[in-house]
């Protein structure tokens, strides 16, 4: 078989196992359920043969004579697949944290969710932690750029202080450009006034 499958599809869970086979490409293609329940797709084409898997759990092994679809299950997964699944890394975890209007300082609120942050950090072997800083549209570019940044670190200094190691969290600035809340420019926006972190 000269052509093995292909799979062209949206983001989404998804197994594939393969084995190369002489010159011959083998494999199993399983659509998982998605975590925040939305529909998920995958094409699955091997030479002039194409399958869509549109439903969880929906798959589809290669054979000589093209794809055969079939109906996996949640215990046909973790049986056959379980050791491939408990070796993936987590899924990234997003949080925001908001500021007070032309500052580096939380919201009252905000400081409550860092225990959050540092509890989804502590679930990771190794953390990998980026810390972005937004502001909203008061001021010109340089000015966001700059508070921005400040938001950024200060974010990463409370967790060093906490006990994360330096070198595991990046901070950056986008200043105002990606607004959470689209606004014209001049708008204090509570909204866009924050910090993004993503554990992963």
């Amino acid at each position: 078989m000269s052509n093995p499958a292909r799979e062209t599809y949206r983001p989404f869970a998804v197994l594939m196992f393969s084995a190369l086979l002489g010159a011959c490409a083998s494999g199993t293609v399983v659509l998982l359920p998605q975590q925040d329940g939305k529909e998920a797709a995958v094409s699955v084409k091997q030479g002039d043969k194409e399958v869509v898997l549109d439903q969880p759990y929906a798959a589809t092994k290669t054979t000589a004579l093209g794809p055969r679809t079939y109906q996996s299950n949640a215990g046909e997964v973790t049986a056959q697949f379980g050791s491939a699944l408990g070796a993936q890394p987590s899924r990234p975890a997003t949080f925001t944290l908001y500021f007070v209007e032309g500052k580096d300082e939380l919201t009252d609120e905000s400081k409550r969710v860092v225990d959050s942050i540092m509890a989804e950090i502590a679930k990771r072997s190794v953390p990998d932690v980026l810390v972005v800083g937004h502001t909203d549209t008061v001021g010109n570019d340089q000015f966001n750029d700059a508070l921005g940044q400040q938001r950024a670190e200060t974010v990463r200094t409370t967790l060093i202080r906490l006990g994360i190691p330096a070198e595991d969290i990046r901070a950056i600035s986008r200043g105002k450009r990606a607004l959470a809340v689209q606004t014209g420019d001049g708008v204090p926006e509570p909204r866009n006034r924050r910090v993004e972190i993503v554990v992963r």
